[in-house]
């Protein structure tokens, strides 16, 4: 059992579905080939169907969110980005922005506050030259969230700023994107991988852009490198990736999403389990939550906070009962570890984790 929080647990029929992709001949056919074409409109279809994704979003296969932060640079922004952040994955982006575009703006906020603080607001109004703000939905690093009546706030904060300038709002959904119930209207661009709550093995990514953003790259007119966002769409658009693909893992994609209930389904189930372990912790003699705002508290995430010497030993015992917690991450790497909630993740698992959390002394 793992609740790692990526790459975690695999849907356990993806072993089913690895032998079924050999059999079917498909990881041998050309990525031109009308099979595998025929394979990328059909995850699209079921992309759209199931994620509630809007019509008239592009989808495109890429390798990883990181590889989402370089093409958002490079495709989508002139000169300046603006990247608010609470934690070390939206730290990572804004430092890698600044890498191919110098000029990023960056505004760190407080993990205990909503993004659509006053603060944070008042600052992206004072940034005139900026083209795109970049959030992160789901903070991995300390288990927050940016929930979708906050995302509301920052759109309408974008949509102000818009009436002089084109402003775009790109949001790094990796731990979140097939867990969390989007509104997909309040971004431009989204981008995950599938290691997460899509529950497949790491190496593909999914970037989906608005029709603005597809417009915002036929105006900047950027062809400089191979996954420019010009260059990826051209071949979208004839059911093609831009390189050679991962195929297996487009395979993998369409099968789990074949069988997943809709988004809104698989969201209020991971928001009740999300309740309950917050619950559980909030009431836990030893490990209490590492965000105590509860508005922000990732529903996919779960971020808890002991002493260092009790979270070594409750790893300890975890894995002499086959189960693997996530690791602290980047600040808070020695007093929290983290528990994933994912889609894949099932009852009787959790059940026998809050088992072994419950100890009320160890040996």
């Amino acid at each position: 059992m793992t609740f790692y929080p990526g790459p975690s647990k695999l849907y356990p029929q993806v072993a089913q579905y690895l032998q079924d992709a050999y059999d079917s001949g498909i990881l041998s056919a050309n990525h031109r080939s009308p099979a595998f074409m025929d394979l990328v409109r059909e995850t699209e279809r079921l992309l759209h169907e199931k994620l509630a994704i809007p019509t008239d979003y592009y989808i495109y296969f890429v390798c990883s969110a990181t590889e989402c932060w370089e093409i958002i640079a490079q495709s989508l922004t002139r000169r300046e980005s603006v990247h608010a952040y609470s934690g070390a994955f939206g730290e990572k982006w804004a430092e890698y922005a600044a890498r191919l575009k110098p000029m990023v703006v960056r505004l760190p906020f407080d993990l205990e506050n909503s993004v659509e603080d006053e603060t944070v607001t008042t600052a992206l109004r004072a940034f005139a030259q900026a083209e795109v703000i970049c959030l992160t939905q789901n903070e991995t690093s300390n288990g927050t969230q940016v929930p979708m009546s906050a995302l509301k706030i920052i759109h309408e904060t974008a949509t102000a700023l818009s009436v002089s300038r084109p402003l775009l709002l790109a949001i790094d959904a990796t731990s979140s994107m097939a867990g969390v119930d989007f509104d997909w209207a309040l971004g431009d661009v989204w981008f995950a991988s599938v290691q997460k709550c899509f529950g497949l093995p790491a190496g593909l990514g999914l970037l989906v852009c608005s029709p603005r953003a597809r417009h915002r790259a036929v105006e900047i007119g950027e062809r400089g490198h191979y996954n420019s966002l010009l260059f990826i769409h051209e071949n979208a658009a004839k059911a093609q990736t831009h390189y050679t693909p991962n195929g297996l893992g487009i395979y993998l994609l369409k099968r789990v999403l074949e069988h997943v209930p809709p988004i809104a389904d698989v969201a209020e189930r991971l928001r009740r389990q999300a309740s309950d372990w917050y619950r559980f912790f909030d009431n836990h003699p030893t490990w209490k939550p590492l965000v105590s705002n509860p508005a922000v508290r990732s529903d996919t995430v779960i971020a808890i906070e002991g002493q260092p010497v009790d979270i070594k030993l409750i790893k300890e015992k975890c894995k002499a009962a086959g189960i693997t917690l996530g690791n602290g991450y980047g600040a808070w790497k020695d007093r929290t570890f983290r528990i994933a909630n994912f889609p894949a993740i099932e009852e009787e698992e959790i059940e026998k984790l809050k088992e072994v959390l419950n100890y009320a002394s160890w040996d």
